[in-house]
């Protein structure tokens, strides 16, 4: 590809709402020829990949298959869908999933205010009421959720589709979920079957808080994605916070990993670590010790019981010291 490629800012959907994405988004549609080129294309995006996601995301564009992928809260899977939205110069629409999601708040509902409305109007204009009710059930009364406003975009454009955290779903959801991704088509009484004319790129994401049933899973490539190494997420911090000094960076990924090792209700994962690295920028902490530590703390833990898991470890000499002198030995 030759020649300056002109960008232009969407708009992504979430539950009906509208947001801004960050970055921009290229306008015409992408085409990856080799892995190489799609990690290149990930690292221009700011995001860091290894090769066996890079792969995966490769295989699911290519082969139009949806991608599970799982791992601990905050290692980048949410990301990972809105990044390859930029990269693909493409709409992203979520699906936040929670206890109780059904088809009304994930596939469609009608705008029941807006045809009782049509309604009255057409009566006082004297309209066939034959006509009228035929009217009232089309596509603009439809209120479109994520799943069918994924299969009309498709029409046009293929957009990446994130169903998030599935895990916090129901297992009646999983079920519509399956149909709707075999044939990727809804059927509408009133209307209809709207089918898309080219499958979404589909990301599903999952915290692991229970287990997913392995009708969906078979239908998926699936990756897990870890916690980075000390090294890759120095290099995502340095990425995304470009003013964040290398050395602070690595301090921050070292003393990360070794927080990681201990049993908190949450470990802290990349996201907290680039909110701790800022937290020490806007401070103008350039190096981390005792004092630096315990004042950012609310950075990185996130529950009360890991706060003081934590108080009772930094107490103790030992567990002080090491967590200090391991970060620093290894700048060394």
């Amino acid at each position: 590809m030759t020649g300056a490629v002109p960008v232009i800012q969407l708009e992504y959907r979430d539950q009906g709402k509208l947001m801004k994405p960050q970055g921009t988004i290229h306008q015409e549609r992408i085409m990856f020829d080799s892995i190489e080129s799609l990690e290149q294309s990930l690292l221009h995006e700011k995001y860091i990949p290894d090769r066996s996601l890079a792969t995966v995301l490769y295989l699911a564009w290519n082969l139009k298959k949806p991608l599970f992928l799982e791992g601990d809260p905050g290692v980048g899977k949410t990301e990972t869908a809105a990044v390859m939205a930029r990269v693909l110069g493409t709409n992203l629409i979520r699906l936040q999933c929670y206890e109780g999601l059904d088809a009304n708040h994930a596939l469609y509902e009608w705008n029941y205010p807006r045809q009782i409305l049509a309604i009255k109007l057409g009566e006082e204009c004297g309209t066939d009421r034959e006509l009228l009710g035929r009217t009232i059930f089309t596509e603009d009364f439809l209120i479109k959720r994520p799943l069918l406003e994924a299969i009309l975009s498709a029409r046009e454009r293929e957009p990446v589709l994130l169903i998030d955290e599935i895990d916090r779903s129901d297992e009646e959801f999983e079920a519509l979920l399956l149909e709707v991704l075999s044939d990727f088509q809804v059927s509408i009484p009133e209307i209809g079957t709207l089918k898309a004319l080219r499958k979404p790129l589909v990301i599903l994401t999952s915290n692991r808080t229970r287990d997913i049933h392995d009708a969906l899973k078979r239908r998926c490539l699936y990756h897990w994605i870890d916690y980075p190494s000390p090294e890759k997420e120095r290099e995502i911090i340095a990425a995304r916070i470009p003013l964040v000094p290398d050395r602070l960076a690595l301090q921050v990924a070292l003393f990360m990993q070794r927080l990681r090792k201990e049993d908190f209700v949450k470990k802290p994962g990349v996201a907290e670590s680039l909110d701790w690295a800022s937290a020490l920028l806007a401070l103008d902490r350039y190096s981390l010790d005792e004092k630096t530590v315990q004042e950012t703390l609310g950075c990185i833990l996130k529950y009360r019981e890991d706060m003081l898991h934590f108080s009772e470890l930094w107490r103790q000499n030992d567990f002080r010291d090491c967590m200090l002198s391991e970060v620093l030995s290894r700048m060394c």
